[in-house]
């Protein structure tokens, strides 16, 4: 019997340790040369399957792979491509089964956040259907924190790093200065619907008094009034006011403080702009001068310091997805799970995509304080071991020596274009 071929693909917004995940993949399949034939990763992402893009991983270096562990974004290209439904447009699905038929795949190993999930789904569920079954299994990933199942999710730890690092360094910045200049500093910091990452910041504070001294979540309602009487009362009291900010922050009626009005291709709209719209209220209402930034990609590209937690997990993922194929294993999703002895430990388990698939994960009610604004032991005790211990990439002329792919394309089989 020939041996399956396996397809893996990235998507969405990319991390600081997706390729780690990448790397766990490939370097585990490799061990198995006896059950899987070779790897192909799709040219960013499941448009490379739909266009029968495919980049031949088998061409890549032992040393190449390897590499991929401590390079950040996405090395085989991401993208945001929601497959609509089944009964919307059932050709994509179709599509998809003729190239991983045509290509002799039978694994399909997708990298990605709560909509891949639903994507890996579907196609476990309509190859069955179309009588070529594909085994899929989804790899977590996303720095929103946000899928259910899973403790935390591969990405996250390294952006909660990043942020309570630069929420900390830029605190040190204005408290030095804010007796003659700069009294009020905002970071903006991604998280649509969920919070995590705006409440990792709260790391950065190791006494009481220390930044950040405002922390505003999805998922409590913003009070203009509250907030600004709360920045008077820190600037009084400090000197000066350190904001963490997610971009998601909201009013009591759902409207977003910063909706740009547009919306990506999963239907999410896009946001951008909380920052300054906050330094507006404080500067019409108080006249102090003030500062803001936004972490954008800076946050989740950061795999200078990454955190070591983050970079063993998401490799860790990546090689369980492996195994979990080879045990024949289908429409399922290896999840972190959490020991419970005080100190920590993790283990790997399966969550089925039938209960994944487009749920959101809030921030715990209880690990934010209760006027809205901070986080609470418990919440620290969640996240401070996500960001520990340092993954340091290696360096070369003083900046970053990361993996490049030679990225040799599969040679196509099918006479059918196909379009998107």
């Amino acid at each position: 019997m020939t041996k399956k071929n396996a397809f893996y693909a990235q998507s969405g917004g990319v991390t600081a340790v997706i390729n780690a995940s990448a790397c766990g993949v490939i370097e585990t399949a490799r061990k198995h040369k006896d059950k899987i034939g070779k790897v192909y990763a799709g040219n960013n992402g499941i448009i490379g399957a739909l266009l029968e893009e495919m980049i031949d991983t088998s061409k890549e270096t032992p040393k190449t792979i390897a590499a991929l562990k401590h390079t950040p974004s996405g090395a085989f290209g991401s993208c945001r491509y929601k497959l609509k439904s089944v009964e919307e447009n059932r050709a994509e699905y179709e599509r998809l089964i003729e190239v991983f038929k045509a290509h002799n795949i039978g694994y399909f190993f997708y990298n990605g956040g709560g909509d891949s999930a639903d994507t890996c789904l579907k196609i476990s569920q309509l190859s069955e259907s179309m009588g070529y079954p594909i085994q899929a299994i989804h790899v977590p990933k996303t720095v929103d924190n946000d899928l259910p199942f899973t403790d935390n999710c591969p990405g996250f730890g390294s952006v909660a790093k990043y942020v309570a690092v630069s929420t900390k360094e830029a605190a040190l910045d204005v408290a030095s200065m804010c007796a003659t200049s700069t009294k009020v500093f905002i970071l903006e910091v991604m998280g649509r619907h969920a919070g995590w990452i705006a409440g990792a910041s709260a790391l950065a504070a190791q006494e009481e008094g220390d930044a950040p001294h405002i922390i505003l979540f999805p998922e409590i309602a913003f009070n203009k009034e509250k907030f600004l009487k709360k920045v008077q009362r820190t600037v009084k009291k400090n000197g000066y006011c350190v904001i963490v900010a997610s971009e998601g922050a909201q009013y009591k009626d759902g409207t977003f403080l910063a909706d740009a009005g547009n919306v990506d291709a999963f239907g999410h709209k896009q946001l951008g702009g909380v920052a300054p719209t906050l330094a507006t209220m404080v500067k019409d209402e108080f006249g102090y001068k003030y500062h803001w930034a936004l972490a954008d990609y800076l946050q989740r590209a950061a795999r200078h310091i990454a955190s070591a937690t983050d970079v063993e997990q998401a490799y860790a993922v990546g090689e369980a997805a492996v195994e979990m194929a080879l045990a024949g294993k289908n429409a399922v999703m290896p999840a972190i799970i959490r020991g419970k002895t005080k100190k920590y430990k993790w283990t790997i388990e399966e969550a089925p995509l039938a209960k994944v698939a487009n749920v959101e994960k809030m921030m715990p009610r209880n690990y934010i304080t209760r006027d809205g604004f901070g986080v609470t032991e418990k919440g620290r005790e969640y996240f401070a071991p996500l960001i520990q211990g340092e993954d340091y990439p290696p360096y070369k002329n003083g900046v970053p020596d990361y993996a490049k792919l030679k990225k040799v394309m599969v040679e196509k089989k099918l006479k059918k274009k196909f379009t998107i």
